[in-house]
């Protein structure tokens, strides 16, 4: 099991060179049965997640007994403030480096992916967001009643879903990847798209890249603890969010990277990953932030005024809590702020999303290996003030 679980990397390499190159080379009849394994993998994917978040956040809060609903508000403000932190930080730096960049859109004449084969369609039980309110409410009112018997039914829930994120997700996530990558190949994103945004992408990317390492030092300062203990073990999440471009398909394998870490606790593992893959957006509302202000360069001439753009920052932050942590998750739940705020007419706004997609998969891996700092952050609060009783905590 252990050569199975340090051989994901590889997986993951390989399902995202083999997708690229499938891509390039399939005809179109062939690229329409890939793109049907790809919707019928994340057709599977995408109905386990709302299970995974109410097995794992629910017994978390349980256990945390009193302190449930304090250790809830400490996580949201943190993961608030961490995200409109790294939107400020953005707009600072395109205030300053945008004007100087001269940058054209020139993205077109993509091939069109066909129709898939079938449809096979496995709807969740319920949205991300309300299976987040639901582990919330569940885990809280079993904490407040002093539940027993329901703390063990939902004991025996995350095994269970331990259990079926291990032998099936994890398991098909390098096929999804493949098939994800191949479509993007075929239709020519790769290759015709990407060199068009390719500076812009690459500042955002250096972004993360700040903003990260601002996180862990905050973290490792809150907790005391070296974050290479963790950033270290983040490279399967980091991939798997690369390729599904989905906070919430790379939440098995980003628990699965936490777990590994001698200095996370287990029982704040199983709170704080899953809230964080719903509520902490750091890297896409970075993202966001940066290619909405180049739009705004290319499309209307001047950036937007500074007024406007707090504005948009503040209620970005709110709006990423609720995004779904699905591939656009962040744009698509802000799309009335770009248009009602910024203004942005319907070439601007698909400018915006044609740009977003080229760069999601590094914007959610942001988000997902940021997770590991903020849950740094709240092991140094918990410890700290000894929120925790012992007898509280389980591995």
């Amino acid at each position: 099991m252990g050569k199975v679980k340090d051989s994901l990397v590889l997986k993951l390499f390989i399902a995202v060179i083999g997708g690229i190159i499938l891509g390039l080379v399939s005809s179109e009849g062939v690229i329409g049965v890939v793109m049907t394994i790809k919707y019928v993998l994340g057709q599977v994917i995408f109905y386990c997640v709302p299970l995974v978040i109410i097995g794992f956040i629910a017994p978390s809060i349980v256990k945390m007994r009193s302190n449930a609903s304090k250790m809830l508000g400490i996580a949201v403000v943190i993961a608030y403030i961490s995200s409109i932190g790294a939107a400020t930080f953005s707009a600072i730096s395109g205030y300053a480096i945008i004007p100087k960049l001269s940058i054209t859109s020139n993205a077109e004449g993509l091939k069109k992916l066909p129709e898939i084969v079938f449809q096979l369609d496995i709807p969740p039980i319920m949205s991300v967001m309300t299976a987040l309110i639901t582990a919330v409410l569940i885990g809280l009112a079993t904490a407040w009643t002093n539940s027993d018997l329901i703390e063990k039914l939902l004991d025996q829930f995350q095994n269970i879903m331990l259990s079926i994120v291990t032998r099936v997700v994890i398991p098909i996530l390098p096929y999804f990847i493949a098939t994800t990558f191949a479509g993007l190949a075929y239709e020519g994103s790769i290759t015709k798209q990407l060199p068009v945004f390719l500076i812009v992408i690459l500042l955002v990317i250096i972004g993360h890249i700040i903003w990260l390492t601002l996180l862990y030092i905050i973290g490792g300062a809150m907790s005391k603890k070296n974050p290479l203990e963790v950033v270290k073990h983040y490279g399967p999440a980091y991939l798997t969010a690369i390729g599904t471009m989905s906070s919430a398909a790379t939440l098995p394998v980003a628990l699965k990277c936490a777990r590994k870490s001698s200095v996370l606790r287990d029982d704040m593992v199983d709170f704080a990953i899953p809230l964080c893959s719903t509520i902490h957006l750091c890297g896409s509302v970075l993202t966001e932030t940066f290619f909405v202000m180049t739009v705004s360069k290319i499309v209307y001439g001047t950036l937007p005024p500074v007024a406007q753009m707090v504005q948009f920052i503040i209620l970005l932050g709110i709006f990423a809590i609720g995004a779904p942590g699905v591939p656009g998750g962040t744009v698509m739940a802000s799309l009335g702020l770009i248009t009602g705020i910024l203004g942005f007419n319907d070439s601007a706004v698909a400018l915006v999303l044609t740009i977003f997609a080229l760069q999601d998969s590094f914007g959610t891996a942001c988000n997902v290996t940021g997770d590991g700092a903020i849950e740094l952050m709240l092991t140094g609060i918990v410890e700290r003030y000894n929120i925790f009783d012992s007898s509280n905590i389980t591995g």
